[in-house]
């Protein structure tokens, strides 16, 4: 007997995909403006309290700013508003508040939607995030999940 070659679902954002081994799934456009909208209304608040907390500040801020590009395709886009809605998000699967394994869930996710859409992420958006990361650390060297 063999196994059934269903895909589960990639969660509330996506639809299921087709059972290819591959992600096929199209994202829903209701939940990716949602998305959008919280993460611009709160990015840089949650970004700003937690400057000396956050070990992937470089990759954090380079997806937000491929996510908010216009030339950045729609399904890259919803991939990376979807980690960086759960990153704004106050109650996730770990709390941030954990002092050092508060954002372990949030950097698993963002490294996971990064590595998804790396084609995406060009060096203007890698540049602009270590522009603004030495702007509000203070620092010269930027920090990054590696």
């Amino acid at each position: 007997m063999t196994a059934p070659s269903a895909v589960p679902s990639l969660g509330p954002s996506l639809g299921p995909s087709l059972g290819t081994g591959t992600a096929l799934a199209v994202p829903d456009p209701d939940r990716v403006e949602r998305d959008e909208r919280l993460v611009r209304r709160r990015f840089w608040q949650k970004l700003r309290a937690n400057l000396h907390r956050i070990p992937f500040l470089e990759d954090l801020l380079a997806a937000y700013f491929c996510a908010t590009d216009p030339a950045t395709p729609y399904r890259a886009k919803a991939i990376l508003l979807g980690a960086l809605a759960y990153f704004v998000l106050p109650v996730d699967a770990m709390p941030d508040w954990l002092l050092i394994a508060g954002f372990t869930d949030d950097a698993a996710v963002l490294a996971a939607a990064v590595q998804t859409v790396r084609a995406n992420l060009t060096p203007a958006h890698w540049g602009r995030a270590k522009e603004v990361l030495r702007a509000e650390t203070g620092a010269g060297d930027a920090r990054t999940t590696g």
